[in-house]
């Protein structure tokens, strides 16, 4: 709940629960929670056990956006998110982003199987992808002019063993009204042992 309410103090308002470790306390845990950041007007996505709540929808000047999850580690995730992604599409978002959790963790490059996954979710309909759970960042690729960010890295997290596990991105996207074009900047963060994340640039 301390957590939750710092979130909203930081004004986060969304924040995607598909991830290895949400059902480490089962589903009481899960809806745990999802209560916390409800109390704390903190929205959220990627429910691995209630389809109504994978996909978040916004609509902000004039377009419509849908956030949608991919966790490789849940039963028949791939067919689930490409489902996810027809479904956002079917209900008018005008741009899908889709926030991933996958890969394998330390390696700086994603195995060919991922970046294959990637390339099925742009063809459904993704216009932005951003990876997580390898705790470095790995490289990015544009596929079919749509950007694919495989891992961001650690943002907040105590792995202060390597040079590379103490480094993270930050990606802030800026959606055009009229075009639906999609702009990219790019933030370089530090994690240091104290405990705070700097931006580097």
């Amino acid at each position: 709940p301390l957590t939750a309410a710092d979130l909203s103090k930081e004004n986060i308002k969304l924040v995607n629960l598909g991830n290895n470790h949400i059902l480490n306390q089962g589903a009481a845990g899960l809806a745990d929670t999802e209560n916390f950041l409800d109390a704390a007007k903190v929205n959220n996505f990627g429910d691995p056990q209630n389809q109504a709540a994978r996909i978040k929808l916004y609509a902000a000047g004039g377009v419509r956006i849908a956030f949608v999850n991919y966790d490789q580690f849940m039963a028949n995730a791939a067919v689930t998110t490409l489902a996810d992604i027809h479904s956002a599409k079917a209900q008018g978002a005008d741009i899908v982003i889709l926030y991933t959790h996958w890969g394998t963790e330390f390696v700086a490059e994603p195995e060919q199987k991922i970046k294959n996954l990637a390339h099925q979710f742009i063809d459904a309909g993704a216009d932005l992808i951003i990876g997580s759970h390898p705790h470095v960042i790995q490289t990015k690729e544009i596929y079919k002019g749509k950007t694919i960010y495989y891992s961001l890295g650690n943002f907040i997290f105590d792995q202060y063993f390597s040079p590379e596990t103490q480094k993270g991105m930050g990606v802030e996207a800026s959606i055009e009204a009229s075009t639906k074009k999609i702009s990219l900047r790019e933030y370089n963060f530090s994690l240091l042992k104290s405990g705070q994340t700097v931006i580097q640039n």
